[in-house]
Parts: C-alpha cells; sequence; structure tokens
C-alpha cells in the first residue's frame, strides 16, 4: 500500500497528475449540482482545489504554474477562435451601442475597486482579486498574476492574496448577475414572449433572411436583356436558381436573355424580391423549383486546399458546370454569393443544377465531411505561439513600475480573433472544429482553475474567518451588482433595449457562463448568447488589461504579507 500513498503524498510526476485530475473530476461534478436552479457550473473546481489545499494536497508550485498557464493560453485562445467571425459580423451591424454599454460596465467596476482601494485602504493585489472575483472573470485574475510577477522586489506570495479575494468573491459574482436580471424582470414587469417577438423583428431588419419567390417577366422593356441587366439596375444581390421557358426547367446563366413570359425562381432577402417583383413583373403562380427536371439542389462543403482563398469569379464554376450557388453559409451566417466571394474553409455552398454537374464541382471543391471534422494541429500552435509573442511585448509608461503586456491572455485572444477572421495563412487552413474548440477551452479553464484553487486555497478558511475575508464579500457585492444594476436600467430606460439583449449583457460584461445558461433558460431564447458572443472579446481584452494596470500603478501601496 506504500505505492498508494507515495502517489498521493510524493512529489513525482505521477502525483501531480493524480492530484489534478481529481480535483478537475470532482470540481466538474460539484459544479452541476443546482441549487434553486443556478448552480457554480465550471467554477466548482476552483473551490475543489481550495478543498484540497486546504488539507495540504497540493502540486510542486513549479508545476502548477506551468499548468495554470497553459491553461490560461487554451481557454483565451478557444474563446477567441470561437467568437471572432461572428465579433466582427455583428459588431459592424449592431455592437458599437451594446459594446460601449459594456465598456460602462468594466469603467464602473475598476472606478468602484479604486474607491476601495483608496479608502478602504485595501491592497491592490487584493483589490483586483476582489474586482476580478465580482466579475466572475478569469483572465483577468491570470493577468494580474503575471503582472505582479514583473514587479520588482515585490514577495512571490503576494500573488496568493489575489487568488484568495478572487475566491471568496467569485460566488456572489455568479448569484449577483442572475440577481439583477431577475431585478429588472421585476421591476419593467418584462413580458417574455413579447421580448422574443420583438427581437426577432429587430434581427430580422439586421440580418434579413434569404427567401425565394417566382417570378414572371412581363416587363416588355427586359425583352432580349441578360439577367446581369437585373442585378445592374437593382444593385443588389440576387441569384436565379432556376428559369421556365415553354415548360422547360433549366439553370439560367448570367448571359442568360430574357423572354416575356418566363419564370425565374429568384433568391436573396426579401425586401430586394420585392424590388425585383416591380422591376420584372408579378410573381408567378407557380413554383418551378417543384416541377419535375433534371435539376437538384444539394450543399455542397468546401474542403479542398486548392479552392481556398479564391473567389468565386476567379473559380467560374457557375459559368463552367452550368450550376448556380444560390447560398453561402459562413460561422452560422447565411448570405446571397457575389463574385467577389473568396472561399473559405468549412464554406457551405448551397447549389442548384444537374446532379452530374453538381457531383463535378464537389469533387472539385472537397465536399469531404471527414476533413471538416479532422482537426489541423499546426494553426493552433502557429496561433499560440503568436499569442505569446504579441502578449510578451513590454510597453513601458511613465508612472508604471514595470512594462505594460497583453500577456498570456490577452496575446492569444487578440491573435485567436484575428486568425478566425482571415481564415488562412498562405496555404496554412485556419479552422478548428466547434467539437475540438469546446473540449480545448474546457480541458483549459479547468486546468487554470484547478491550479489556482491548489495554490491559495491553504489560506482561505484563515482568510475567511481572521482575514477579513467576509468584509472583502460585501466590496465584491458592491463591485457585482451596482455597475449592472446602473447600466441595466439605462438601457431599459434610455435605450428601450430588448430585456434579452440586457441579460447578453449583464452576461457578457462579466464574461460568466453560468449567468449566460439561466439567461438562456430562463427566456427561452438563444438571444442572450448572441449578445453576450458581441461583447466578450472587448470586455475580456478590457478587464485584461485594467487588472494589469491597476496592479502595475499600486504595486505596493498597503500589501501585507501573508
Amino acid at each position: 500500500m506504500m505505492w498508494l500513498i507515495d502517489l498521493f503524498t510524493g512529489d513525482s510526476v505521477a502525483h501531480a497528475l493524480m492530484i489534478l485530475v481529481l480535483v478537475a473530476a470532482l470540481g466538474v461534478a460539484l459544479g452541476k449540482i443546482k441549487i434553486l436552479g443556478v448552480s457554480l457550473g465550471i467554477a466548482g473546481v476552483l473551490f475543489t482545489g481550495i478543498a484540497a489545499a486546504h488539507f495540504n494536497i497540493t502540486v510542486n508550485a513549479d508545476v502548477l504554474d506551468f499548468i495554470r498557464d497553459f491553461g490560461l493560453i487554451l481557454f483565451v485562445y478557444t474563446i477567441g477562435f470561437q467568437v471572432g467571425p461572428g465579433f466582427f459580423a455583428t459588431f459592424k451591424k449592431q455592437g458599437l451601442t451594446i459594446n460601449l454599454l459594456a465598456l460602462t460596465i468594466v469603467l464602473l467596476g475598476v472606478a468602484m475597486t479604486l474607491v476601495i482601494h483608496l479608502c478602504a485602504h485595501v491592497p491592490m493585489p487584493v483589490a483586483v482579486g476582489i474586482m476580478s472575483g465580482a466579475v466572475t472573470n478569469t483572465p483577468g485574475l491570470g493577468a494580474a498574476q503575471q503582472a505582479l510577477k514583473d514587479i520588482p522586489n515585490l514577495p512571490g506570495e503576494v500573488g496568493k492574496m489575489t487568488s484568495l479575494s478572487y475566491a471568496i468573491t467569485y460566488p456572489f459574482g455568479v448569484i449577483g448577475i442572475i440577481l439583477c436580471m431577475l431585478l429588472v424582470y421585476r421591476l419593467f414587469k418584462v413580458d417574455i414572449q413579447h421580448e422574443n417577438e420583438d427581437y426577432a423583428r429587430q434581427r430580422t431588419a439586421i440580418f434579413p433572411p434569404l427567401a425565394f419567390i417566382n417570378v414572371q417577366v412581363k416587363n416588355p422593356q427586359l425583352g432580349g436583356q441578360s439577367l446581369l441587366a437585373i442585378n445592374h439596375v437593382l444593385q443588389a444581390e440576387i441569384v436565379f436558381s432556376r428559369m421556365m421557358r415553354n415548360n422547360e426547367v433549366f439553370t439560367p446563366l448570367g448571359k442568360t436573355d430574357l423572354h416575356l413570359g418566363d419564370i425565374l425562381c429568384a433568391v436573396g432577402p426579401k425586401e430586394t424580391l420585392d424590388k425585383l417583383k416591380l422591376l420584372v413583373g408579378d410573381e408567378a403562380g407557380v413554383d418551378i423549383s417543384d416541377i419535375k427536371s433534371n435539376l437538384v439542389l444539394t450543399r455542397v462543403i468546401v474542403t479542398r486546399k486548392k479552392v481556398l482563398g479564391r473567389s468565386l469569379a476567379e473559380l467560374q464554376l457557375r459559368n463552367r458546370y452550368s450550376v448556380n450557388i444560390t447560398r453561402v453559409t459562413r460561422s452560422g451566417i447565411e448570405f446571397v454569393p457575389h463574385p467577389g466571394v473568396h472561399l473559405h474553409f468549412g464554406d457551405v455552398l448551397t447549389v442548384v443544377g444537374e446532379n452530374g454537374s453538381i457531383q463535378q464541382l464537389a469533387e472539385e471543391v472537397g465536399n469531404s465531411v471527414k476533413s471538416l471534422e479532422h482537426p489541423e494541429i499546426l494553426p493552433l500552435f502557429i496561433g499560440i505561439i503568436l499569442g505569446i509573442l504579441l502578449g510578451s511585448v513590454p510597453l513601458t509608461f511613465p508612472g508604471i513600475s514595470a512594462p505594460l503586456k497583453l500577456g498570456l491572455a490577452g496575446g492569444p485572444l487578440i491573435v485567436a480573433l484575428v486568425l478566425s477572421r482571415i481564415g488562412q495563412i498562405g496555404s496554412l487552413q485556419i479552422y478548428m472544429p466547434h467539437s475540438a474548440n469546446l473540449m480545448l477551452r474546457e480541458i483549459g479553464i479547468v486546468l487554470f482553475l484547478a491550479c489556482v484553487g491548489l495554490k491559495a486555497g491553504n489560506r482561505f478558511i484563515p482568510t475567511l474567518i481572521d482575514g477579513g475575508g467576509f468584509l472583502w464579500m460585501g466590496y465584491g457585492a458592491l463591485i457585482t451588482f451596482l455597475p449592472l444594476v446602473m447600466v441595466a436600467f439605462f438601457a431599459r430606460l434610455a435605450l428601450k433595449k430588448n430585456y434579452l439583449e440586457i441579460c447578453g449583457l449583464l452576461s457578457g460584461s462579466m464574461t460568466d457562463p453560468p449567468a449566460l445558461a439561466f439567461a438562456g433558460s430562463f427566456t427561452a431564447s438563444d438571444a442572450p448568447a448572441i449578445t453576450y458572443a458581441t461583447v466578450y472579446p472587448l470586455v475580456t481584452f478590457l478587464r485584461i488589461m485594467a487588472a494589469q494596470l491597476l496592479v502595475l500603478f499600486f504595486p505596493q501601496q498597503g500589501i501585507i504579507p501573508l
């Protein structure tokens, strides 16, 4: 039995792995327990780590530092990679206002942290930990701890103070966000069904869904004109998937001439299709897609390397195969293709044409589900390398005791956002299946929280009872609740924001998945998740930078030894 005792009490690699995996497994199980419909989620790992360290079950400090930082990199990189494409697209459409509101929440939280530090004489390492826990922001905690390491002549034990205050204030951080959502719901007597309907109308106006109509050519001025003339007049992209003339259905090309009486099946946004009817003629009383013909509709997936990054105009798929690409779906967004669209790995093309022609096109673009599901490891490591390099660039400012850096949290996040947006570098395809992304992200945050708990846990109970821990809880509750309530009320009263968006704003500004899960189940909508993803990248970056700036500007004021 000595081997088993050594496994749990020794200092071997097997010991470190056993403790970390055990803490992670128990923490994940703890996080699934719901009380009044609320669970700790992945934060349960933090508290199992604290409990293990309290009973002197821990791991070598250097090993913990390495695994903690590596877990943080995995977490922020995969988050950035997931939300990157949607972030840039949504920010252009509606993200400015909602991100300004999130920025206000961040700044209010920072201001309150400064007030607590200066007026209550709370050491800044403790105050930053209180803030990071109150806003449930793990990358901010990691950035603060890294910044503390870079401060000359600062005791290494100071970082534990930040971890302790983070752990003590984290639980109310989760609960406080949910309480704020419920407060807004009660005070404003929100009708969830009405809010869902209103939000659907807003989204339709911003991202109009694609529709199709069958329209008959009745405008005599179009006789003899080509299909390209219609797009030129409307100044909009419409795809004509089918055409019927003399009871024959075929695939039209851009150069196809129009005859009076032709019936066109057109795909595009509803508003554009309404303009098409005014130009061409009345809607036909027949759906030519239902008429038996040699044409079929199929979806093919872009996976072949030789077509990636090339435009539809360059590939000439439509003319070479006599098919029409009516839709392109990318990162969950569906749009009508135009000649300038460049193909990305994983694009889904909706194609109409004869079966043989579509098969030839599919062979050219790849259409390999196996390739789509197979994760490319090289882009992941290249992205992490670039993220570490970017995060290590020192920026020196007057009055700061150590250089400011994006760090291991900010650098990988920004690189992931950019890489997920551009899609490829030369012949290297930047793509990660959603399942692989989710797995790496969960592994990263679990490793990080397990290490944070194991490093700080031996001081948790004494600090809570005798070291001002309950006072820290009160400070954290103020940082959690007041900025959320102020911005939520302003968004509802002054800006007339939808309640679903407010829920996403509140959980996203605190980067809190458990609160987002509650909002999604409470509203029975995915709208909060969309707003959450809109503000998450900017908020994460701001909280990383804010945590660093606070500890670098006020590094040694009021620091107390552990």
